[in-house]
């Protein structure tokens, strides 16, 4: 009970304990747990921060008072005025929410008044606690470095920034807001908040708020004269936005009359019972700190495990696990067995898995066995599917071996575990076992991935396969899987190994990948990457998973007339070629075709192979094509015959037998800027630039009753490097929805917007594109067939128009060379390790820099819109089939067109949204039809 009332000479200390947390989360490895499982780094965290703040409450400036004050909940009052209010927040990381709880607990194990209030954000409570504070003559230190609270500083009222070891009064407002505590709510009520999802006035942020508060004095004088304002968008935005800018300011406005069931009496420092804390922190297993608490207090430490992230913010190493050359594998063949493991896994609360099949291709694969592992050097390995027959004999018994559980056994006893919300299941490009557990009716969640963390951790170094991250990581070279299934025509697929070699290498493979995951997990933290991870990679998998098998339906009547047409107009092309080169030869042959260019009509620019013969491959082709029609003829056939072979022809043998559809699969950690890469077969790359490539597009159809819904991104790229780049000409063009290809093409060949030819402006789309990836006059040129002087003078005057392009690029390569990587707006970092190479491959490490934070962001975006799209489409007879680059399709009812439509665009021109505020719109173009070629 409190002896003390609070008055002059008293000092209060109001603790964030929210901010606390989630500085604590985000600076230690997430998922560090106790021994029984339980995910305990931010309370590490959390934990440390709180006895720092204690030992350091010591001399004249200690504290009389102190309270920790928490969120309770997520709806306020505020969310009666503005049901939006926080709407865009990312939910709370599933391995943050147990220890929430615990972190009330250490609180009251430190003997601090810990303070909560249904209704009510803690920014209120904290509030209030400092104007009573005040009014009673003390003064009040707010451990915390949240803007909103720095409107409370002044008077006795300072706060302190316990991560930076920084004090900040009115001086370090202003510094923050350009205006005095007194008036930070006029400027947030102008600039709003991103993260608090308040609407503020479009347009303005927080330095010409705090320009225009300081001119007019006020927010409410500032509306008030609007009319004065000079610039007209500002003085539309606060005339016609005059409302919403208000709630905004009551949004922002901190409650000072919070409704408290407590008073400043009840936050008296205490003294902690140093017993109840010594027993917390050792249930916590906190060894460190429950070494210095005990040296404080004078008392005995108890023999506890040491637990590495409660003294540091540093990612610990992989923990000690025991060689490869001594860890146990064992085959599981009775349910006994298999129980024990699923209680272990139970008690462990996480798990890694890995399938052993029979194909590559998830919707054809047949389940061979199954691998798990929950501690390093450790694993087992369930076979279900292994056939009689030794290796090598392709004509062995289709019996399953001896030995084996029933496939419909295991998948019963593992299904509850698989699908348990506890327990977290680790794999190694997790979308195909999710896949092949899918098609086995099991629903895998949560899941995280390993290739997918190393891709977030490493993008732009390597690749993210097992073997490769194994050696890199692990020091370890894994069991090759080629001597197990050979080779050429005596090879044998996984069902065909011997039991006893398939679980050596099964389990091996969920050992090192639960060695990876404790590696690379702690490492997200460190390398500031858990939000690409979290936001962009992981939530994504079951997102494919469900899109690639739906697949989309190919008429395979509509590719095979195709084909019969691309033979007829290669055969025409053909017979061309032979009139221009004045007599027959093999177009098929590089070598003839060399012949013709450079010998018979001697064309510059050849180069011949080691054998000796002339070397014809596509860019050389290209160059010669701005000279000689027979180049650009050839180029025209060999387009046709890609077409023919890739597309038309063999679409039809992609076409599955049981569902009529073809299943794409998509590569997540193919691109190193994040775009998502198609494969098996790659519906990415068909071309649309051409007529007969975007004739391919007709072979993709719906369903009877149902449509196809196309969704594109407009010029995103350029869009996000209006931003980026920071460029007046082409954010007011946006701004005013203006065809930016359309204005290049005026400007570049001064034709009048009125007069634009598709050709034309499809000319100045490849300048425009070109320009921002860096391209030179002579590729220039070559994509556009035009001479290297034309194209380089394109290019100089589009500098010239644009400057800031060529101020971004400098800049970005800049950041390149003194970082050894670049990043994209949501914090995707895409590594650059050549970018002070030397030669042309310095020149290509350099495009690739100024390519990758656009490309990247772009390829982001849709990621983010990717994720939300299910939940927001969700009643509709709506489902997401492909993504090609900044385009959605859809399969939809024919009813619910508009509906799916109008959610689509909803989501996908807000996908940017709460992270990044783009300065630029995103436009999204919509089209339906009965097939792909009609939808876009």
């Amino acid at each position: 009970m409190a002896t003390t009332t609070f008055g002059k000479g008293c000092h209060l200390h109001l603790i964030d304990g929210s901010a606390f947390i989630f500085r604590a989360f985000h600076a230690l490895p997430p998922l560090t747990r106790k021994s029984d499982g339980l995910p305990i780094g931010a309370v590490a965290g959390f934990c440390n921060m709180i006895f720092k703040m204690v030992e350091d409450n010591s001399g004249p400036d200690a504290p009389t008072h102190v309270a920790v004050i928490f969120d309770k909940g997520s709806h306020t009052f505020r969310n009666e005025m503005y049901d939006l209010y926080k709407a865009n927040r990312e939910e709370m990381p599933e391995d943050l929410r147990p220890q929430i709880p615990l972190t009330r607990a250490a609180t009251e194990a430190f003997n601090i008044a810990c303070k909560e209030l249904a209704g009510y954000e803690a920014d209120d409570i904290i509030a209030t606690l400092s104007c009573q504070a005040r009014a009673a003559g003390g003064r009040v230190t707010i451990i915390s470095s949240d803007k909103d609270l720095m409107q409370l500083v002044g008077d006795g009222v300072e706060m302190f920034d316990a991560m930076k070891n920084k004090r900040i009064d009115r001086d370090g407002v202003f510094e923050k807001f350009g205006v005095y505590p007194d008036r930070v709510v006029d400027v947030q009520a102008l600039a709003g908040d991103a993260v608090d999802n308040v609407p503020g006035a479009p347009g303005i942020g927080i330095k010409t708020a705090a320009l225009l508060i300081n001119e007019f004095g006020s927010l409410e004088e500032l509306l008030d004269r609007a009319g004065e304002i000079k610039q007209p968008k500002r003085r539309e935005v606060l005339t016609e936005k005059r409302q919403q800018i208000e709630l905004s300011k009551k949004l922002v406005q901190l409650d000072c009359e919070t409704p408290l069931d407590f008073t400043l009496d009840d936050l008296e420092v205490r003294e902690p019972d140093a017993e109840v804390l010594m027993a917390f922190l050792a249930e916590m297993e906190f060894r460190t700190l429950t070494r210095r608490v005990a040296e404080k207090f004078g008392l005995d430490t108890p023999a506890i495990s040491e637990n590495p992230v409660e003294t540091t913010g540093d990612a610990p190493a992989a923990p000690d696990a025991p060689g490869f050359d001594k860890a146990v594998y064992t085959c599981i063949r009775d349910t006994a067995a298999l129980e024990t493991w699923i209680a272990r896994i139970r008690e462990r609360g996480y798990v890694a898995v890995d399938t052993e099949t029979t194909s590559l291709d998830e919707m054809k694969a047949e389940l061979a066995g199954i691998s798990l592992c929950v501690d390093a050097g450790e694993a087992c390995y369930i076979p279900v599917g292994h056939r009689d027959g030794a290796k090598g004999d392709l004509f062995g018994s289709d019996d399953l071996a001896e030995g084996q559980l029933s496939l419909d056994v295991v998948l019963t006893l593992l299904k509850p575990v698989l699908e348990d919300d506890s327990i977290l299941k680790i794999g190694q490009n997790m979308k195909y076992d999710a896949k092949i557990f899918a098609r086995h009716g099991i629903a895998v969640a949560p899941i995280d991935d390993t290739m997918l963390m190393s891709y977030a951790l490493h993008g732009g170094l390597h690749n993210h396969g097992m073997d490769l991250l194994s050696e890199t990581y692990l020091n370890h070279v894994p069991i090759p899987i080629k001597p197990l299934l050979g080779s050429g025509k005596s090879a044998i697929t996984f069902d065909r190994v011997n039991i006893d070699d398939a679980t050596g290498y099964a389990a091996e493979d969920a050992d090192i990948t639960l060695r990876l995951w404790q590696v690379f997990k702690p490492r997200l933290h460190g390398a500031r990457v858990t939000t690409v991870y979290e936001t962009l990679e992981r939530p994504l998998v079951p997102v494919l998973a469900r899109m690639e098998m739906s697949g989309i339906k190919v008429d395979r009547d509509t590719l095979s007339r195709m084909s019969n047409a691309f033979a007829q107009k290669m055969a025409g092309l053909e017979s061309e070629l032979y009139e221009l080169a004045g007599r027959s030869f093999n177009v098929n042959s590089p070598a003839q075709v060399g012949e013709i260019l450079f010998d018979q009509m001697s064309l510059e620019g050849g180069k011949k192979t080691k054998t000796g013969q002339w070397s014809t491959p596509a860019d050389v082709l290209e160059d010669l094509a701005t000279l000689h029609d027979f180049p650009a003829r050839v180029l025209d056939y060999r387009q046709l015959q890609k077409l023919k072979s890739t597309y038309t022809d063999a679409l039809q043998d992609h076409i599955n037998a049981e569902t009529g559809r073809v299943h794409t699969s998509y590569a997540i950690a193919g691109a190193n800027t994040g775009r998502l890469a198609s494969t098996d077969p790659n519906l990415q790359n068909i071309p649309v630039r051409t007529e007969e490539g975007r004739r391919i597009r007709e072979a993709f159809v719906a369903e009877p009753g149902k449509v196809l819904v196309s969704l594109d991104y407009s010029q995103i790229e350029l869009r996000i490097l209006a931003h980026t780049a920071d460029i007046p000409e082409l954010k007011q063009a946006f701004a005013d929805g203006i065809d930016i290809h359309a204005l290049t093409a005026s400007e570049m060949f001064n034709v009048p917007l009125a007069e634009m030819t598709p050709e034309i402006r499809r000319r100045a789309k490849a300048i425009n594109f070109g320009v921002i990836y860096g391209i030179s006059g002579f590729g220039l040129a070559r994509n556009l067939r035009i001479p290297r002087a034309e194209a380089q003078g394109f290019i100089d005057r589009y500098f010239e128009r644009f400057p800031g392009i060529r101020t971004y690029m400098d800049a970005t390569i800049a950041f390149a060379k003194e970082h050894g990587h670049v990043q994209t707006l949501f914090g995707r970092r895409i590594h650059t390790p050549e970018i002070n190479a030397s030669g042309p491959q310095a020149g290509f490490a350099r495009r690739a820099a100024i390519n990758a934070p656009i490309q990247g962001t772009a390829a982001d975006v849709i990621r983010r819109a990717m994720v939300r799209m299910e939940s927001a489409i969700e009643g509709l007879p709506a489902t997401m089939l492909l993504q090609v680059h900044d385009e959605l399709l859809f399969e939809v009812s024919e009813e619910a067109v508009d509906d799916t439509i109008a959610r689509a665009k909803s989501v996908m021109e807000g996908a940017a949204a709460p992270a990044v505020h783009l300065a630029v719109p995103l436009v999204v173009d919509a089209g339906k039809g009965a097939n792909w070629a009609e939808a876009h």
